[in-house]
């Protein structure tokens, strides 16, 4: 018996975790003789919160997915910034063979999407600082590997779970608990024993703000560990907090007049791009939790464009299949018919095809790189983005 509410990856690939109407849709078409080659195209319409873009998370997973099925595939590379009405995803094939999977192919593109995005933002803001994911535990534990995951890929330099620090292929990162330091009954004593037990790798990073005052805990452990103290971490609770800047102001301003240069300022606790903006005269660092891991989901649609080679589509929609283009010069980006190509752009500069063939008859024909590559590209593409 099943310990935990979710879906295995043989629940997925059976189709069980589909809404029941694609079901009774396959029934039907097939039971009616009028089962028939489609080309569907994912898309989002709007971008959530009025996000002038967003980061492509999730791909491998769609593409995992749809392995060894009779289908073909385009696509955005995983790691791509898109923007709305860009199609993402193009699946052609013969509509009975994926129709069950609209619901896990959304749900594997809309969420992790929105949590890489929500980490590129973070990113952005913080420009070389350093910024952790620590928002697993606000999620169902089944998938904080897939969050951190994401949240990796969209910029965080490091994640907090260990599974999902496998995932990456790096190492976890993390500071240590109040409950550490309650358990001991100090914080100076606690910052001892993590200095005493744990291996040199191991950043020592104090929490500051159990006890006393962030200023007088800070100095504290900074006597106590010296050169080896990397940072202090303030996680004040909004009730105690007060002025976040003018607390990492005094906590530097004491710091530095006695010679702990050294240390960094971490901050964490209800941290989003807006708080990092105002923070960073003062922060070297910051921990997000729920921003990033609760992020709003891209509103991503899957819609048939395509019916035996013929265009066709809702209302509402554009018929057919269709092309991305991103000019090479000034960045400019135009959406085609898919045997279309642009014009040429006004900057004089040449026009390169974004999506590219994913998956073929079943195969995977696209590099599937480890989450370091994706993530490098996808800080090279938010050199040229802004908020």
């Amino acid at each position: 018996m099943k310990r935990f509410h979710t879906a295995t990856d043989e629940d997925i690939r059976a189709g069980r975790v589909t809404d029941v109407y694609f079901d009774r849709t396959v029934r039907i078409l097939r039971e009616k003789g009028k089962d028939k080659e489609v080309a569907a195209e994912v898309r989002a319409r709007v971008l959530p919160n009025g996000w002038p873009w967003g980061v492509l998370a999730g791909m491998e997973e769609v593409l995992r997915l749809l392995e060894g099925m009779e289908v073909d595939v385009w696509g955005l590379p995983e790691g791509t910034v898109f923007h709305a009405y860009e199609p993402v995803l193009t699946i052609s094939g013969l509509y009975t063979r994926f129709a069950v999977y609209e619901t896990p192919i959304l749900g594997f593109l809309c969420q992790a999407s929105g949590i890489a995005t929500a980490a590129a933002r973070c990113r952005i803001a913080a420009g070389e600082r350093t910024v952790l994911s620590f928002g697993a535990r606000r999620m169902h534990p089944a998938i904080a590997p897939m969050i951190e995951r994401a949240a990796y890929l969209g910029g965080c330099d490091g994640v907090s779970t260990l599974l999902a620090a496998d995932l990456i292929e790096t190492e976890p990162s993390g500071t240590m608990p109040h409950a550490l330091i309650l358990v001991m009954g100090d914080t100076v004593e606690a910052v001892k024993a993590f200095h005493e037990v744990l291996e040199p790798k191991v950043r020592r990073v104090a929490l500051i703000d159990t006890f006393q005052d962030e200023k007088f805990e800070t100095l504290r452990v900074a006597e106590a560990l010296g050169e080896a103290l990397f940072a202090v971490r303030l996680d004040t609770p909004s009730s105690r907090r007060g002025d976040m800047l003018e607390i990492l102001r005094e906590v530097r301003w004491e710091l530095d007049l006695r010679g702990y240069r050294h240390v960094r300022l971490f901050v964490s606790g209800g941290i989003d791009e807006e708080k990092i903006l105002r923070l960073n005269p003062f922060a070297d660092g910051y921990g997000v939790g729920t921003h990033i891991s609760n992020s709003p989901t891209v509103d991503f649609a899957l819609d048939i464009v395509e019916i035996e080679g013929v265009p066709l589509a809702k209302r509402g929609k554009r018929s057919g299949r269709k092309a991305l283009y991103r000019c090479t010069g000034c960045g400019a980006r135009q959406v085609v018919p898919w045997a279309a190509e642009p014009g040429a752009c006004t900057c004089g500069g040449s026009w390169e095809r974004l999506d590219r063939p994913l998956l073929r008859n079943g195969q995977i024909v696209a590099d599937l790189p480890p989450a370091s590559a994706i993530r490098a590209r996808v800080l090279e593409q938010l050199k040229g983005l802004s908020l």
